[in-house]
């Protein structure tokens, strides 16, 4: 997911990514597990994903404390 398309999303929209994908790492974190899956390389893009979405969530938070 781009860093654009993050911050294109309204406060609810980046709650449900965060959600949808915590839920995507723990699925595939049980699957690598069960060895189902070699999803290193997916579980990494996911992982960036989470911390860009917890960035522009800090980054609106501190925005609205200054202003």
């Amino acid at each position: 997911m781009k860093a654009q398309q993050i911050r294109d999303f309204d406060e609810h929209e980046l709650k449900a990514q965060v959600g949808q994908i915590q839920e995507q790492i723990f699925r595939l974190r049980f699957q690598m597990s069960m060895g189902q899956t070699d999803g290193l390389k997916k579980m990494r893009i996911m992982r960036k994903d989470l911390a860009r979405v917890y960035t522009e969530m800090r980054a609106r938070e501190l925005a609205a404390q200054k202003g």
